[in-house]
């Protein structure tokens, strides 16, 4: 993988007065070249297309690569390359993607991971359901985030016992982005079963938070 070469292309499609904007967005937490969502994609999208011909070690490896970067676009790149390889990915690859949703976390980068890649894998090996019963009780509230949210996509297929429990399992969380979580689950789940959820929210109104009860019934 030429790091390098990538950081040419993003680097010449880069706008100087977004960097700032992109950073204070994200609360500092890392530096940005510049370069929003379809410049970056479009830039990317020859390494990443490339990458299709490379094993799933080597996937992985250059996602690592890329998250080792210190600008926050090398990190969306290294997402959406998961993304793109998340069907090949196998179950023991979970470990990378603990490792990479717990490290220079925030929800851009975590929630690009959750429900795109790791959900595709608990939906591609059954087995890592086991996995989402342990981070919800984690202590570190990525984790727990991601269990919560791994199912977005998963509409008529969606686990709604385990949805359900994880969302009373982390109702008193006092972490905003545990709540908003819980609702945006409950939420995208109302989009298959309103019934289900607004019965689920009215027997459990007491238990959650305010925000989550918003996010959870703003369509219902």
């Amino acid at each position: 993988m030429d790091v390098a070469r990538l950081r040419r292309e993003l680097t010449a499609v880069a706008v100087e007065a977004d960097r700032a904007p992109m950073e204070a967005y994200m609360k500092h937490r890392s530096p940005f070249l510049g370069v929003k969502t379809p410049a970056r994609r479009a830039a990317s999208k020859p390494f990443i297309r490339s990458m299709a011909a490379e094993s799933v070690d080597e996937v992985l490896a250059a996602a690592l690569a890329l998250r080792e970067q210190p600008e926050r676009e090398f990190h969306y790149v290294a997402s959406d390359l998961l993304r793109a390889n998340c069907k090949r990915l196998r179950a023991p690859d979970i470990s990378t993607l603990s490792f990479l949703v717990t490290t220079d976390s925030w929800w851009d980068t975590v929630d690009a991971l959750a429900s795109p890649t790791i959900g595709q894998m608990v939906s591609n090996h059954p087995e890592l359901v086991e996995v989402m019963d342990a981070w919800i009780d984690h202590d570190d509230m990525w984790l727990a985030r991601v269990a919560i949210i791994h199912q977005l996509r998963f509409a008529d297929d969606t686990d709604a016992d385990r949805l359900f429990r994880y969302a009373l399992r982390r109702a008193g969380d006092p972490e905003f982005f545990i709540r908003k979580a819980i609702g945006w689950a409950l939420r995208q789940y109302a989009r298959t079963d309103p019934d289900a959820v607004r019965s689920f929210v009215d027997a459990h109104r007491d238990a959650f938070a305010p925000l989550t009860i918003r996010e959870a019934t703003r369509h219902l």
